[in-house]
């Protein structure tokens, strides 16, 4: 008989240990405005009476609809949501007081609290009373160098959202890059054909003319053309641009079109174009 009590008063100790140890790890409680039970939003005083009662224990409570604290807005791992749960009879009115934490698991179940009264406004009231005393003897008080322990959920969800807005950066990078190839595309196109109508329209006896064959020698920024004796004819500069180059010396430009080298460029106020055999 000795023996199975002091086995039941470890049992009782080691729970009030627990659920100690448990209960400091958590900054606030959150009250709804309503229990599940009620009709009415705080009847019979009932959820006002609740906050009362944790905070006449030392915790720190937050009603659902007020304004968050910032830490609590950041990481709702730092709250235990509180509920009451009735288990009332023909004679007796019995609430207990239940906490779940950010992942709706009950982290803290009270002993239950009883009345016989027929007032539902006093048995509420001193069953409360009853069931919060095995929450008083767990001596709360708040231990916030265990919060590293309940913040693991919320740290996955801040390496989530900065993954996301990576992936985001990453997407509008292409779509950005996009945007240039096809606007540098678009350019192009209106080049090509731009200089395939000049040559078309250039394309008779006396503005198209064919040249001697000219050696390319390959400079630091381009070539310079070079004819059979051999003489410098032509230094031609690269630019931002595949087989378009400009001519050094003169207002002109040199670039490929189809098969054909085109030497384009102004005399006396007129176009001329001349197509130029060149070897590279």
């Amino acid at each position: 008989m000795k023996k199975t009590v002091l086995i039941l008063l470890a049992l009782v100790v080691f729970t009030s240990v627990s659920a100690q140890q448990s209960l400091n790890d958590y900054k606030y409680i959150v009250i709804p405005n309503k229990f599940d039970f009620l009709k009415e939003a705080d009847q019979y005083r009932l959820n006002s009476l609740t906050k009362f009662l944790f905070e006449k224990y030392n915790f720190e409570t937050l009603m659902e609809d007020e304004v968050l604290p910032s830490d609590y807005g950041k990481n709702n791992c730092l709250g235990l949501k509180a509920d009451l749960l009735k288990e009332s009879t023909m004679f007796k009115t019995k609430l207990v007081v239940q906490l779940k934490n950010c992942k709706n698991q009950v982290v803290y179940t009270s002993s239950e609290g009883e009345s016989r009264d027929k007032n539902y406004k006093i048995a509420y009231n001193q069953a409360l009373r009853k069931a919060f005393k095995s929450i008083e003897s767990a001596n709360y008080s708040y231990n916030p160098e265990n919060v590293i322990l309940l913040t693991s959920s919320t740290q996955d969800v801040a390496e989530e959202q900065e993954e996301i807005k990576i992936l985001k950066e990453e997407i509008e990078n292409l779509k950005n890059e996009k945007e240039v190839a096809v606007k540098e595309s678009k350019v192009k196109d209106e080049v090509v054909a731009k200089v395939k109508e000049t040559v078309s329209v250039s394309q008779s006896p006396n503005t198209l003319k064919r040249v001697n064959v000219l050696y390319a020698q390959k400079t630091q920024n381009g070539f310079q053309l070079v004819d059979s004796t051999p003489k410098v004819v032509y230094i031609i500069k690269e630019t931002g641009m595949s087989n378009v180059y400009l001519v050094e010396g003169k207002n002109a430009i040199l670039y490929k079109l189809d098969a054909n080298w085109i030497l384009e460029y102004y005399e006396n106020t007129k176009l001329q174009t001349k197509i130029v055999n060149i070897k590279f």
